[in-house]
Parts: C-alpha cells; structure tokens; sequence
C-alpha cells in the first residue's frame, strides 16, 4: 500500500470551510477550528454569515418562547417568528449556494450586518 499525499490548495481549503461553517452548530465550530489553522478569506467571510444566521435562528427561538405565554400576542409573534425562520431557511440556502461556489457574496437582509458586526471573530 503506497502512502499518498494530496495538497490541498488554500481556495479547496477556504471552500471547505466554508461549506462546513453552515453545516450545524457542531460543523461551524469545526469550521472555525479549521479556518484558525489556515485563514482564508472565503473561510472567514462564510463563518461570519453562517454565524448570524444562528444568532437570529437562537433570538428568534427566545422570543418565540418568551411570548408564547401570553394569549393573543404569542399567536401572532409564533407566526411571525415562523415566517422569519422560512426566510432564515431561504437565508442558508443562498449562503451555502454561495460557499459551494466559492463566492462571497452577503447573505440577503443579514449578510451586511455580519460583516460589520463579527468582523473579529474570524
């Protein structure tokens, strides 16, 4: 059996991360240890996307739990708090489109405000 060695150029590299940073919770932590040991652009630049779009999935999760206690007004928050996590949905589609091509394009809506906002996490 011969040992052999693939060299994986920064861009695969940087793509994969990518890729990975929207796959879970679990798969954006690997994909931030990843990115850590070689920083990429693309790398960084989809951690920061994928990373927002958990943020708003967690604070719409929160305020989904903390209105559904009150009667009238937790009906219409949960069916706002639906529609926004269709968007979210959508939001993660375009997002991962866009690491499987290996473009960095902004997530719509958030994508703007994660580059602004988490400029230091990655």
């Amino acid at each position: 059996m011969e040992n052999q060695t693939t060299n994986v150029s920064p861009q695969d590299n940087g793509k994969t991360v990518a890729i990975v940073s929207y796959l879970t919770f679990i798969g954006w932590i690997v994909a931030f240890v990843l990115n850590n040991g070689n920083k990429t652009s693309i790398g960084s630049y989809h951690i920061r996307q994928s990373l927002m779009l958990f943020i708003c999935s967690f604070a719409l999760g929160i305020i989904n739990f903390i209105t559904g206690f009150i009667p009238v007004i937790g009906r219409i928050v949960s069916f706002a708090c639906i529609i926004a996590y269709v968007a979210l949905f959508v939001f993660w589609i375009i997002g991962f489109i866009n690491a499987v091509n290996g473009q960095e394009k902004p997530i719509p809506v958030i994508g703007d405000k994660a580059n602004e906002m988490l400029k230091g996490v990655a």
